[in-house]
């Protein structure tokens, strides 16, 4: 399904599927560092993170979650009223370079009669170009009734 599309409560059914791409850049690493200064040398100094476990540089966890979360936004676009929960589990490390493909799938859907909506519950992976898992995610979402 098109990711791009409002959707509302009253229109997702279990195991629907969402799926996203993006492709992380060295821009991404370096304005992420700046706008929540966090200049850990492993996300900034290539000659500190070459002597580490993964032997070069690698992007901020956050931005792997963003890269997941984010498009939760456009799906409910318009009919999101709150993203409740978030929960991550960064599996892989993600480099500049890494084209990050998301995959969200409706796991469960709670009616909300009161708010004329429901709580989605989403399962998600995000995986890089080579298939490699680099992060799992659960996400709730309340939602109105289109």
């Amino acid at each position: 399904m098109n990711m791009y599309i409002g959707r509302s409560f009253d229109e997702l059914s279990l195991g629907n599927e969402f799926e996203t791409s993006l492709t992380l850049t060295e821009a991404h690493i370096v304005l992420g560092a700046g706008l929540f200064c966090d200049f850990n040398p492993l996300h900034v100094d290539a000659a500190f993170a070459a002597k580490s476990r993964y032997g070069g540089r690698i992007a901020h966890g956050y931005l792997t979650s963003n890269a997941m979360a984010a498009p939760l936004g456009m799906l409910f676009h318009s009919t999101a009223i709150a993203y409740v929960e978030h929960h991550i589990r960064f599996t892989h490390p993600v480099r500049a370079g890494d084209t990050l493909k998301v995959k969200w799938t409706v796991a469960a859907l709670d009616a909300k009669p009161k708010i004329e909506g429901g709580l989605v519950t989403l399962g998600g992976t995000c995986t890089n170009q080579d298939g490699i898992e680099v992060a799992n995610a659960q996400a709730k979402m309340l939602v109105h009734n289109g």
